[in-house]
């Protein structure tokens, strides 16, 4: 059978732009989240969803309906709605007999399945439970990953990269001390629990140009347990991480960085002559005329010495 291949064209000039925006990007703007149930979500998932859903506010998609979904079985429905959206970072809610408060987190390349680590949720303390000022929406946050066991298991290595990817928000130049409110840890504790927390960092007076760090938690409060994952190829995750040549940085020669920082470069010389370098430029430095007679007359006995004699 021949397969067919569907082009799409656009008709109109928004429709245009539309295709524009859904083509590979040199540089990528933030990864924006989908939120979506299954056909059945307990209480304590949506809570976890809602308040995820809040740290990730407006970069984020919300669905309201549920949908019929065995995202282990057939993902396809879900990358649907990534690519309908353009969301390559997922996160699904489902609740059954079998796995309760059950949470699904994953990601997509190229709008089909890269890798998804399944969850149990144990307990959540929701943001409504903890009094205090909340963080202002949009607020990048500082990734704190506690304990060796995070490079200890492929499984924690792909769910502390998916983490990474779905909270760190957009691409900073710069780092301003004032913008450095809000800090979310993820603890492995050695029963295999992994905890969620999130604190505000609230500056205090110390007496000195430093200030004294303080950390009050603001939500939510969540422990989630691993159940199931689907890890990628060795060979898909390489291209998903390759980069575009027009980004790679082109190696300059005989320039180099040290460790702080600090830029060197080599200069490479000829042949340097050092008796011919001129090193008298003032007057009083000049040559006198009795110093240039001298030199002459040494120049013409060397010439004599050399000449050879008549045969």
């Amino acid at each position: 059978m021949a397969v067919m291949q569907r082009v799409v064209k656009a008709k109109t000039r928004k429709g245009k732009k539309v295709l524009v925006t859904r083509e590979p990007q040199l540089i990528e703007g933030v990864k924006r989240p989908l939120f979506l149930q299954g056909r059945k979500c307990s209480e304590k998932v949506r809570n976890v969803m809602k308040d995820i859903y809040h740290l990730k506010k407006p970069e984020a998609v919300k669905l309201s309906q549920k949908n019929d979904i065995t995202i282990f079985e057939n993902v396809a429905p879900v990358e649907q709605f990534c690519k309908k959206y353009q969301t390559p970072i997922f996160m699904f809610g489902s609740h059954n007999k079998k796995r309760p408060d059950n949470l699904v987190v994953g990601r997509m390349f190229n709008y089909s399945l890269l890798d998804m680590i399944e969850l149990a949720v144990d307990y959540i303390e929701p943001m409504s439970e903890f009094k205090g000022q909340k963080m202002v929406m949009g607020t990048k946050p500082m990734l704190v990953f506690n304990g060796p066991s995070w490079d200890q298991s492929d499984e924690l290595k792909q769910l502390k990269s998916i983490f990474v990817d779905f909270f760190k928000g957009e691409k900073c130049e710069a780092i301003r001390l004032a913008g450095l409110e809000h800090a979310i840890s993820f603890t492995v504790t050695k029963d295999g629990r992994i905890l969620l927390r999130s604190y505000k960092v609230l500056f205090k007076k110390s007496g000195c140009k430093t200030p004294r760090i303080e950390m009050e938690e603001i939500g939510p409060r969540i422990d989630f347990t691993l159940r199931r994952s689907k890890l990628p190829t060795e060979d898909l995750m390489k291209q998903s991480c390759r980069k575009p040549k027009e980004l790679k940085v082109v190696k300059k020669k005989n320039i180099s960085t040290d460790g702080l920082g600090t830029t060197h470069g080599r200069v490479h010389l000829g042949k340097q002559e050092v008796n011919k370098l001129q090193t008298r430029k003032m007057k009083g430095l000049k040559k006198s005329v009795t110093e240039k007679k001298a030199e002459r007359k040494a120049k013409k006995a060397t010439k004599q010495n050399t000449v050879p004699p008549v045969a």
